[in-house]
């Protein structure tokens, strides 16, 4: 058994023809701040989008209204066909990467299993050993079972970031919502981290929503951008939304985008962004 496959999988199934995300004239409001309005995305099955922007801008946010932990001031969303609700099992979550206290007793297997626990209570014998086998095999598909039984406050940040991977993806999940997943980690941990979402998404169709700071690291696996910026935003292709002409319409000031090699460098954007902790709890 993989957490590659759906083929047993619990969670329920997408209404046909219904996309993976869904947001229809979307609008999140605080008070008199607007993060956005009339935000429009689909997101199909196997598709990665990634969800750009400065701080404040509203991305932390986006993922938790699709967690169903925060309602829209207007509009509507639909995951998988279906209103979003805290601990849909249709959802598989990656957080930020956070310091962990090192003496904390809870094992790389029991921080996967939590995946399976957060949407079910009750599990008999046959329950449990089909638990441990799920377990099993995402420790196996991210490269974990090493430390499975390690302590997770004295692993590696790119050890425990792989068993967040695998906690994401045990409950074998229609869509997963990656927050700032690489932040803290060199660049071989970067790109494992990528690699084991990629593979997810192209073997059983994950819809990927991946909220970042840095593009570079997922460009070559990303179908189309959502940036966010002041209350705007614009959606497409890395290669029509990365540019001078429309990052500088969007920050309202001059940025220049320049492309060196493989990489995408923006000059100007981070002057002009507001210092602010990044969204509104």
């Amino acid at each position: 058994m993989t957490i590659a496959s759906r083929t047993n999988s619990r969670a329920p199934d997408r209404p046909a023809g219904a996309p993976a995300i869904a947001l229809r004239g979307a609008q999140v409001r605080f008070g008199h701040r607007v993060l956005w309005d009339e935000l429009d995305l689909e997101v199909e099955p196997g598709e990665f989008v990634a969800v750009l922007g400065p701080n404040g801008s509203g991305k932390t946010t986006l993922v938790r209204v699709l967690l169903g932990l925060q309602p829209l001031s207007a509009g509507e969303v639909r995951i998988a066909g279906e209103p979003p609700r805290h601990g849909n099992p249709t959802i598989g979550y990656i957080p930020q990467q956070k310091q962990i206290d090192r003496d904390l007793p809870l094992r790389g297997r029991d921080l996967v299993g939590l995946g399976l626990d957060g949407h079910r209570f009750g599990l008999g014998l046959r329950g449990r050993a089909e638990r441990r086998a799920r377990v099993d095999a995402a420790l196996a598909a991210v490269g974990g079972t090493a430390y499975a039984d390690a302590p997770i406050g004295r692993l590696s940040g790119g050890e425990q970031q792989r068993l967040r991977v695998a906690q994401a993806l045990v409950g074998d999940p229609a869509v997963l919502l990656c927050d700032e997943p690489l932040l803290s980690l060199d660049l071989a941990h970067q790109r494992t981290v990528t690699d084991l979402i990629d593979a997810r998404r192209r073997s059983a169709g994950t819809a990927v929503l991946f909220v970042t700071h840095e593009i570079n690291p997922v460009l070559p696996l990303v179908d189309r951008v959502l940036y966010l910026v002041g209350g705007r935003f614009r959606v497409g292709p890395p290669e029509e939304v990365m540019t001078s002409e429309v990052l500088s319409e969007l920050y309202r000031t001059e940025v220049d985008v320049l492309r060196v090699r493989d990489r995408i460098v923006v000059v100007g954007a981070e002057a002009h962004c507001h210092p602010e902790p990044e969204d509104v709890p």
